[in-house]
């Protein structure tokens, strides 16, 4: 499987409350991932964009929570990753195609 990286440069944002009382997050930026198989696994992805720098370090932040996928917590190690899903973790957003 080939993937392939890019980065772009989100403006920054104040990490306060927005009008609607939903928590906003301060963005580092966006960085899109390029996939040619079917998947990725969700591990094998933060590992791969040095999101976790070991497996062991993934498996940490997605048990305790810090991984959403399309906004949602992600608790699964294994989540297999498609073309148009969307990871956040902390202020790093990553898109896969």
């Amino acid at each position: 499987m080939r993937v392939e990286s890019g980065k772009e440069n989100l403006p920054e944002r104040k990490s306060d409350l927005n009008n609607s009382g939903n928590f906003r997050v301060k963005l580092r930026g966006v960085r899109r991932i390029g996939i040619t198989g079917e998947y990725i696994r969700l591990d094998a992805l933060l590992k791969f964009t040095s999101v976790a720098l070991t497996g062991g370090e993934a498996k940490i932040m997605i048990q305790n929570g810090e991984v959403f996928i399309g906004g949602h917590v992600c608790a699964q190690r294994g989540k297999k990753i498609r073309s148009g899903d969307v990871v956040r973790v902390g202020n790093e957003v990553l898109i896969v195609k």
